[in-house]
């Protein structure tokens, strides 16, 4: 009698093998998503203005057993960025998941934006992360494909009063996920997005450290009534880069607590 075989093991959010990027990497999500990757096996590529000062963050990434670097990338500087990336890719073979993470807003009503506000939201958000991936896309066509997970934010599906630009910025971000996905799924390139509630960061400690700030914010998370952690966030976009989420693009996942479902 035949013993038979056993079943082969089910890894379906392994993400051996791969390279990733990882914008704005050095601190707050993208240093969470970095690691979350890491831990799932892919290899990690970190944009970082400084990268001598991530020297330890690259350390503990290959404590997984993975293959880490870290790159000097601003993404105001599209066209140091894109040598940057070509460097490293030359180096290490070319990216297979891009995660779109730098970003950030201005805080002002909508009647004291200025002209020049608007256009450093917009580079910061939307046309980095545009340029970014497709200069990304292009090596990942002729791989055969990957995964792009742009950080947008439950501001670009909701209205925040003072954040009118940051607002659209970040729900032009939602749309460029969608159309992006659209557009390159014929060359197995899948684009999603994660739009996440305020997440407990370096980035929005001194806007919750204010005891009546933090208490609305708690408030309207409808659902669950508390502030996140940036592991919440990293989880999701290991997801929407793995084998798990292969039939998923287009799409951008509310990580908000019930915010948006208010």
């Amino acid at each position: 009698m035949n013993t038979p075989s056993p079943a082969p093991a089910r890894t379906p959010f392994a993400l051996t093998g791969s390279r990733a990027l990882v914008t704005a990497a050095s601190r707050g999500l993208g240093r969470e998503i970095a690691l979350e990757l890491a831990g799932q096996g892919a290899d990690v590529v970190l944009g970082v203005r400084d990268p001598e000062e991530s020297a330890g963050l690259v350390e503990e990434l290959s404590s997984f057993g993975v293959t880490a670097r870290a790159i000097r990338m601003d993404v105001l500087d599209l066209a140091g960025c894109r040598a940057a990336i070509d460097a490293v890719g030359s180096e290490l073979g070319p990216i297979d998941i891009l995660v779109n993470n730098a970003g950030g807003g201005v805080d002002a009503p909508a009647l004291e934006v200025t002209e020049d506000d608007f256009d450093h939201v917009w580079r910061l958000n939307t046309r980095s992360t545009f340029f970014l991936s497709q200069h990304v896309a292009k090596s990942m066509l002729a791989n055969g494909g990957g995964a792009i997970v742009n950080v947008a934010s439950q501001a670009g599906l909701i209205a925040l009063p003072g954040e009118a630009s940051y607002c659209a910025a970040k729900a032009a971000v939602v749309h460029l996920t969608r159309c992006l996905a659209v557009e390159w799924g014929q060359y197995g390139i899948r684009v999603n997005a994660v739009a996440p509630t305020f997440i407990e960061t370096d980035g929005t400690a001194k806007a919750l450290s204010d005891d009546a700030f933090r208490a609305d914010t708690i408030e309207r998370i409808a659902a669950l009534h508390r502030i996140g952690v940036p592991a919440e966030v990293s989880g999701a976009v290991a997801f929407l880069a793995s084998p798990a989420a292969s039939l998923i693009t287009g799409q951008t996942l509310a990580i908000d607590g019930g915010w948006t479902a208010r």
